[in-house]
Formats: structure tokens, sequence, C-alpha cells
């Protein structure tokens, strides 16, 4: 394996093209390495981004907030404005993974973290236990063994015959309550795409999880300044109080008028196979008054195409009352 310090994020784009598909952008490394033991990932080539100057910058004046892609979980959820102003982002932040991890793990890196199924990561590296726990992310048309097996903390939206495999992620959900924006650099030149448009739902096809063409490196990521970044929050249910995965989360941000909803933007992790908005939830609370029981309503419905499995069902309700509970987090922070 070779190492390369890339200076540029142009420099970093023309290594990955020389090594020809064998190599990995690294930072943090908190899920690369991870998945380098377990097997999963074999790179010929490390091309190490963390170096890269500016690009870790957090901007908060004008009508963005932007964040670099190797600006550090750490550093953006402890950025005053967006402690005070975008509760939804930093607490997405400080809920996830250990004080640790946020110290070394970029904002960038986060967006592309893999699935924590089990079946997903056991037996990578072994043509045996490939064989007992087939898997159609990490072996195309293998099978999925969460399909009928344990499947407690799977998926029950966004779901196929293929993969039912959870998104793990808090951050993208938080980005996706508020249309952020992800700024990417290829061989082609940059491009942004709406993160609702970087995520892939798992189809014929789970092993293509983002959007991302070949050698493309996660430059920054935008969100544009609202009022709803106030009245906001992120709320997270697991199965201890820190240094574990969501078995059901809400990103809720509201633009509110007194006790009216004028506008919600409602985003759910732990419950499906990409960081999921919800529409109907929104439309169902939006020109309302809030009360617990259209907050309920409003969780219900965002699980009306919900299937669950053999272990997962749970989620549904869960699901719904953690919207619930999000939506009246939410309103108590109207300005």
């Amino acid at each position: 394996m070779s190492y390369t310090v890339a200076r540029s994020a142009e420099a970093a784009v023309a290594r990955f093209a020389e090594a020809e598909g064998s190599a990995r952008y690294i930072a943090g490394g908190t899920n690369l390495y991870d998945l380098m033991k377990l097997g999963i990932e074999h790179p010929a080539h490390l091309i190490d981004v963390s170096r890269i100057d500016g690009m870790d910058a957090i901007e908060t004046d004008g009508d963005v907030l932007r964040f670099g892609g190797r600006a550090l979980m750490t550093d953006v959820a402890y950025t005053p404005v967006v402690r005070d102003q975008y509760p939804v982002l930093s607490e997405s932040l400080l809920k996830a993974a250990s004080q640790q991890l946020r110290n070394m793990a970029t904002v960038g890196g986060n967006l592309l973290q893999r699935t924590r199924c089990m079946y997903f990561r056991n037996g990578a590296g072994s043509t045996s236990m490939v064989g007992v726990y087939p898997c159609n992310k990490r072996e195309p048309g293998s099978g999925c063994s969460a399909i009928g097996g344990l499947d407690r903390t799977h998926a029950v939206l966004g779901t196929s015959e293929a993969c039912t495999a959870v998104a793990p992620g808090d951050w993208p959900v938080a980005l996706m309550a508020m249309d952020a924006t992800i700024e990417m650099l290829g061989p082609e030149g940059p491009r942004t795409l709406p993160i609702a448009e970087f995520y892939r739902l798992p189809g014929d096809t789970p092993h293509r999880e983002f959007n991302l063409h070949p050698g493309e490196l996660v430059t920054a990521i935008t969100v544009r300044k609202t009022p709803a970044g106030h009245a906001s929050t992120y709320h997270k249910i697991r199965d201890r109080e820190s240094y574990a995965f969501a078995l059901a989360s809400a990103a809720v941000a509201l633009e509110m008028d007194g006790a009216t909803v004028r506008t919600a933007r409602i985003a759910l992790g732990g419950v499906a196979t990409a960081p999921w908005r919800s529409r109907a939830a929104e439309a169902i609370v939006a020109g309302s008054p809030l009360t617990p029981e259209l907050a309920l309503r409003a969780g219900r419905a965002a699980f009306a195409d919900a299937r669950g499995g053999q272990h997962n069902a749970f989620k549904i309700e869960l699901g719904a009352r953690v919207i619930a509970d999000a939506l009246i987090i939410a309103a108590e922070r109207r300005a």
C-alpha cells in the first residue's frame, strides 16, 4: 500500500486518477480504517486530505453556513452561530459517536459513513463466512441475510428486496432537514448536489450508496440561513445514552407564527436506508397550531408506507413518537 499527503484538493483528485480506481481518500479515517480491518475495503493507495489548507474552514457570514469538508465534527458543533442558532446541526454532531471520534472525524467524511449492518460487516474477509452471511452491499448479487434474519436495527423505510440496511449517520439527517448542498471536486471539475440527491436508495444495486463520480472529493457543505434554524432540534433514541446508533431519530426545523407552524422540515434517521425526508409529516403540521395530538398524527403519517421485519416493526411506532416529541421540542424553541 502506498500513502500520499495531498496539499490541495486538485492534487488529491489528480493522484486518485493516477491510481485508476485503487485509491481511497482519508481524512479522520474513523470509518475507512474500520472497514479495512474488516476486509471490506482493500485500497492500494491512501490519499491523505487532512492537511489541505482551507478545507477545514467554517464560515458563518453572509447568507449561508459553509463547512469545509475536513472541518472536524467537534469544531462545527461548538461554533457559536451553529450551536446557538442552528441547534439541529449542533445536536446531530454531539449525539454522534464518542468525544474522541468527534475530535478526529470530519463532516465531509461523515456523509460517506457506511452501514453498521452486522451481515455487511461480519465475515467480509473470509470466503467461508461470505457463504454463511451473503450481503448484496459487499458482494452484489449474493443475497441479503438480514431479510428474514436478525433485523432489529434495520430499516423500515426505503427498503428493497436486495437490502434493508439502515443508513447510520446523524449529521446527514440534520442536513437533509436543512436542505444542505454538497460541494465536490472530481476529475471533471467542481460540481454541487443537493443532499436529497446525494444518497441512493438500495433498489437492485445496494452497493451503490452515493451519487459520487469516481474520484470525487467532498470539499464543502453549505446550509442556507433560515429562521427555522432557531426552532429546531435533533432528537435521537438509542439503546444507551451515548456512543450508540439511532433506533429512531428526527431532525425538525420550524418557522412559527405564534403557536402556528408556517413551514416544517422533518427528516428521519435510524429507520431508513438513506437519510429520509418526510413531506407527508410536514404537510400535516404546516398552517396549523401545533398540539401533541397533531404532532403524533404527523409522526404516524411519516410511516404510512413503512414495512416492518421480524424484529424491527417496533420502529414504526417509536419513530412516529420521536417525530412528535421533536416537533414539540422545536416549537418550544421558537424565537
